[in-house]
């Protein structure tokens, strides 16, 4: 609910009262209802406060606790509080009036540094406990608020973004390399596999699940949790499953709810975020409110050439939830006029770095923007639903099934998939063949199978040793992950901390500048732990894939999106249309960029030469995945960071 900074001087020398006020200074950029800032000799703390949930109004920020000493400066809602009330034996009066910085306080009191493990919630927060002249933070199991500091022999410093800290006479602007030649090796939409570093030499991250402790001139780092697969859940019925995933799952889409002001989501078509609103509209509907959706649609003269099973303009399945679910207020927006490339300066402003989804990045951010108009303090979001409530990949569970020789189990998958996926029972068979046995799809390729190109230039990739890294992380030289196993990547993303980054930075940053949390129920701790502990027949069985979120939602669901397993929607397809209007002045800036020496001593020249011959004279719409054009926009938004932030 807030930008949260500080400054702690580690020789015990008075922090000057220019340099908190420099840091708070720089956060004026964003929306706040209240400023404050706590100082004493060698220790100052500030929170350019956001008024989110009922019992942040006014509230004390940061707060000092004379009792126990200790001071709080938080960024935080806090989703298991009825919990931490037993827990911490919070009379029934003060209940519904504590702020969630003060449960975060208590909790540190009660656990010391064991404290983030109690807390379930969208979190970051630094603590100053007078009595062991200790400081301390945290950030959330996945990193959902970001926490940025610098430290040297005789300071530290904090921030939740990342210029201000360079507005410290003590901390030096330095384009840190390892950090870019990480994000130009990797193919994929992850930034770094490092979760500490960020672009900036001087200027750390502390990683998702892990906290930070000061004390002295000693910083420690240490990770509080690590998601695993959990014991194997055993229930007698397929019905107890179903029922003990609604108890969980209502309880988290409920206590994202809590806003004095409006509540929105993001609702596409499919199960993620329409299981979202049909939980949580009916709630909401207790308090007399409205639920207001936001939903992208291609704009109005976008022709599709997307296949059958692609369906880039949603509506007559978001439509059909919005009318079964009913207390909505639902908005289609096309941002006409708006695309990738004349978003891009905006959006690195906005990130502080360079990012790889540009193909949805004017899209998400004007979804905050009209949230923001509509008076919506909470805007609830599906994102890590395809790894936890809606898992469950019908070829991949086939595979498992070839391989185990479970023929009879199998024939009557294929056999009911097929009438509700449509096509021969068998068509799918050399598949689930190559995705059991992955050494056929090797003999049955081509020598000449086409790779993506190498967006890092090979000397610098050489010169850093980045690919030797990514490889101790997974990753082969193409940048992706070297195993195909979608159980191994499941498990990977959930047990790595770099996952989570690039994602909830962007979710942290837009929140600031439009006053809007994002709150995603299908990333609640709890709704995680359990679908990790399920056996995997509560996700495929009967011939349905994504099985625990299709039975879970009978009559909360329409059947047309419930059951649907032959039209995926497809976000982002319209990237390419919208850029043809502005295409030449795209070109024309990446040939400026193949002038400019320092971009080039990164970026591999000949990768951009060649894309650039294929695609100067114009493109259609279904570039959409043409490799040659996104080689072209990343290193673009590479460019323009580096000419404008180093």
């Amino acid at each position: 609910m807030s930008a949260i900074a500080g400054v702690y001087n580690l020789s015990h020398q008075p922090v000057l009262m220019e340099h908190i006020d420099n840091l708070m200074y720089k956060l004026k950029v964003y929306p706040a209802n209240d400023t404050q800032i706590f100082h004493n000799e060698h220790v100052a703390l500030g929170c350019h406060a956001q008024w989110i949930t009922p019992e942040s109004v006014g509230e004390q920020l940061p707060y000092y606790d004379r009792e126990r000493q200790l001071v709080i400066t938080a960024d935080a809602i806090i989703d298991n509080r009825n919990e931490l009330f037993e827990r911490l034996n919070i009379g029934h009066y003060q209940r519904k009036i504590i702020p969630d910085s003060q449960l975060i306080l208590l909790a540190y009191d009660k656990w010391g540094e064991d404290s983030p493990k109690y807390l379930v919630g969208d979190f970051a927060f630094m603590l100053w406990d007078e009595k062991k002249q200790k400081l301390f933070g945290a950030r959330d199991f996945s990193g959902s608020r970001t926490l940025y500091y610098f430290q040297n022999y005789h300071h530290f410093a904090f921030c939740t973004t990342i210029e201000p800290l360079f507005s410290l006479p003590f901390v030096e602007k330095k384009l840190n390399e390892q950090w870019l030649a990480e994000f130009l090796g990797i193919a994929g939409m992850i930034d770094t596999v490092d979760a500490s570093i960020t672009p900036y030499q001087t200027v750390e991250q502390l990683p998702p699940s892990h906290s930070i402790s000061i004390v002295g001139q000693k910083v420690t780092l240490k990770r509080y949790c690590t998601l695993q697969v959990m014991p194997q859940l055993k229930l007698k019925r397929n019905e107890e499953y179903i029922e003990a995933f609604q108890e969980i799952f209502q309880q988290a889409v409920h206590s994202r709810l809590r806003t004095h002001r409006q509540v929105g989501a993001q609702l596409s078509g499919g199960l993620d975020s329409g299981s979202i609103v049909g939980f949580a509209a009916p709630l909401l509907k207790k308090e007399n409110k409205l639920l207001h959706t936001f939903s992208y649609i291609p704009p109005s003269d976008f022709n599709d050439f997307t296949p059958k099973h692609l369906m880039p303009d949603e509506r007559p399945f978001i439509k059909a939830t919005v009318q079964h679910v009913g207390g909505i207020k639902d908005q289609y927006l096309n941002f006409d006029g708006r695309d990738p490339y004349t978003e891009m300066n905006d959006f690195l402003d906005i990130m502080e770095m360079p990012y790889k989804f540009f193909e949805n990045s004017f899209w998400l951010k004007g979804m905050f923007e009209k949230a923001q108009e509509e008076d919506v303090g909470l805007l609830l979001n599906g994102g890590r639903g395809n790894l936890t409530i809606s898992w469950g990949s019908a070829i991949d569970y086939y595979a498992a099934l070839l391989k185990k020789l479970k023929w009879l189990r199998l024939f009557q998958e294929l056999n009911q998939y097929s009438q509700k996926a449509g096509g021969a029972r068998f068509r799918r068979l050399p598949t689930i063949s190559k995705v059991a046995f992955p050494f056929i799809q090797q003999i049955s390729s081509s020598r000449t199978a086409y790779t993506n190109p190498m967006l890092i230039n090979p000397g610098f990739a050489d010169e850093i040793g980045v690919f030797n890294k990514l490889k101790q992380n997974g990753m082969d030289e193409s940048g992706w992950f070297s195993t195909t196993n979608i159980y191994e990547q499941r498990k990977r993303h959930f047990e790595d901390d770099f996952h989570w980054n690039a994602s909830n930075t962007l979710a942290t940053k837009l929140s600031l500048r439009y006053s809007v949390w994002k709150r995603d129920p299908t990333n609640d701790m709890r709704v995680v732990q359990f679908c990790l502990s399920l056996p995997e027949e509560q996700y495929v069985q009967n011939g349905l894939d994504r099985a625990l979120i299709r039975r879970a939602t009978v009559n909360i669901l329409p059947d047309k999106v419930r059951l649907n397993q032959q039209i995926r929607g497809v976000q982002g397809a319209d990237w390419v249309h919208r850029m043809i209007p502005v295409w030449k002045n795209f070109v024309a800036e990446i040939k400026q960029m193949l002038n400019d020496d320092t971009t080039m001593g990164y970026i591999n020249g000949e990768v951009i030469r060649n894309a650039l011959q294929k695609i100067q004279n114009g493109v259609g719409p279904d570039y959409i995945l043409d490799p040659d054009s996104k080689v072209l926009m990343r290193s673009l938004i590479v460019h323009k960071f580096l000419k404008k932030f180093t």
